[in-house]
């Protein structure tokens, strides 16, 4: 199963690199919701990764700086990599949402739930940027492993 995720956490860095790309040429163009979109993702899988790290995680909703988000995007790659590499997926933390409510799963349910999250807000960002004319990454996970 590590292999698994370190695969899924290896396309979901590089969709989110894609992005960034994407983002850069078009600065001038991409709308507020796309950029609140791509800082959502890539703070969402930073306060996961806190979660089970017990570390201070970022706001839900924070705005990066666009030009750290690349960085931002390493070090939650690097810091899920060690989570592979550290911890048992079966092990279960116990956490506090943005509502301070508590809550306890499993660390490999929280691994596949960044996964899951960034593809839907990827989607959303494609959707948002084919309203503003400009043609999204593909970042359909079948395409980024076909050989």
């Amino acid at each position: 199963m590590k292999i698994h995720f370190e695969k899924l956490f290896t396309y979901n860095y590089e969709m989110n690199q894609r992005l960034f790309d994407l983002f850069s040429v078009n600065l001038n163009q991409v709308n507020e919701k796309s950029i609140n979109l791509i800082n959502h993702i890539v703070n969402a899988h930073q306060i996961w990764n806190s979660r089970i790290n017990c570390q201070q995680p970022f706001e839900v909703w924070q705005t990066q700086s666009f030009f750290d988000l690349t960085e931002i995007n390493q070090s939650n790659f690097q810091n899920t990599i060690e989570i592979l590499d550290n911890r048992t997926l079966e092990e279960l933390i116990s956490y506090s949402n943005s509502k301070n409510e508590v809550f306890s799963n499993t660390i490999d349910d929280v691994l596949f739930h960044i996964i899951n999250h960034s593809t839907y807000h990827r989607a959303q960002i494609a959707t948002n940027l084919k309203q503003i004319h400009i043609e999204p990454a593909n970042t359909d996970y079948i395409f980024y492993r076909r050989k």
